[in-house]
């Protein structure tokens, strides 16, 4: 097998059209101070030589800042996807490259590490990722402007929710509505969202004189998502509705568990919210068509918002301290969690 051919760089389309490296730079960044003799001769190197001019590289040349990153633990799910058209809507009339970075459920810490190992971005929106000190370190040495959603760290602008709150609130209203026996579908793994999620849970059982008990946490065995999904909603529904006495309410700490856990409350006889009330989490698209109530967390108006700052600080126009937002979810209430009129 032959061997590759090593990849085209600056210097030989500038060795082939018999010019100086910054004459090629300036003629791969359209400036003018470029005759049109010379101009051609080093666009036919380019072609003959099939030159692909690196990205890192003509930033550099052209000191403008038009790589900007998104690092996610996932771009499929409903939520991060309402995330994404925020920030792409921002992007839209922006001169910039997006970079996506998906960082998969597992081992989340580390492929951001690895990707941040590589350099060359000139801004990165994070969501997802609570930031520690190794991961603080590894941001600063990026030299470029950052911008969390869904953690806080104090020396980067960061956008996050009170989780505590929404999920207080969903349980509140359900208890407004009569019901004492309440489940809550979680992911059967621990995280800091889903253990903010759970106390806000237990602080609103408690407020209001009923009992914490940790069997009516149910979640699902299906990983997908690290047990954000509807077959993981569905599984635990299935383990709520096996008990004694029933649960006459769920609260599902997502949007996708609760669509799951409606399907399996259906498929066992039940009626929602006749037989059992349900409220998700998130809020997305498909919850306002099904009529599921769910804590509202805006998703598409952070994005923007996140995406707009980073812009603002990549451009130099924000000099201001970092900026800690905290979002309170609001409840939106629809026909899962109480008959219609």
């Amino acid at each position: 097998m032959p061997q590759q051919k090593n990849k085209v760089t600056i210097y030989d389309v500038a060795e082939h059209a018999g010019v100086a490296i910054s004459t090629v730079s300036r003629v791969l960044n359209n400036s003018e101070d470029v005759s049109d003799q010379t101009r051609a001769r080093v666009l036919k190197a380019i072609k003959t030589l099939k030159f692909r001019p690196d990205r890192t590289a003509k930033n550099l040349a052209q000191q403008a800042t038009h790589l900007l990153a998104v690092a996610l633990p996932t771009f499929t799910t409903p939520f991060h996807i309402e995330l994404m058209k925020g920030i792409r809507s921002r992007l839209r009339d922006q001169d910039v490259d997006l970079l996506l970075c998906d960082l998969g459920s597992k081992k989340r810490h580390q492929s951001l590490m690895n990707f941040l190992k590589r350099g060359a971005v000139d801004g990165l929106l994070l969501a997802g990722v609570d930031v520690n000190d190794e991961i603080a370190q590894e941001l600063h040495a990026l030299h470029a402007p950052v911008v969390l959603i869904g953690s806080r760290r104090d020396e980067f602008d960061s956008f996050y929710w009170d989780d505590v709150a929404g999920a207080r609130q969903a349980v509140e209203h359900l208890i407004k509505l009569g019901h004492r026996r309440i489940g809550m579908i979680k992911t059967n793994t621990g995280s800091p969202l889903q253990n903010r999620r759970v106390q806000g849970y237990r602080e609103a059982l408690e407020a209001a004189g009923i009992p914490y008990d940790e069997a009516l946490l149910s979640s699902g065995h299906t990983m997908k998502h690290a047990g954000f999904s509807e077959e993981a909603g569905y599984e635990a529904m299935e383990a709520l509705l096996s008990l004694a006495p029933p649960v006459t309410a769920v609260f599902a700490s997502s949007d996708v568990q609760a669509i799951g856990a409606w399907k399996a409350a259906i498929d066992n006889g039940r009626q929602v919210p006749e037989d059992i009330a349900i409220v998700g989490y998130d809020d997305v698209k498909t919850s306002q068509f099904i009529g599921l109530t769910s804590m509202d967390q805006d998703m598409q108006t952070i994005g923007q918002r996140a995406a707009d700052r980073l812009l603002q600080r990549m451009s130099g126009a924000l000099a201001d301290p970092p900026l800690a937002e905290l979002v309170t979810p609001k409840l939106r209430v629809r026909r899962s969690s109480r008959r219609s009129d």
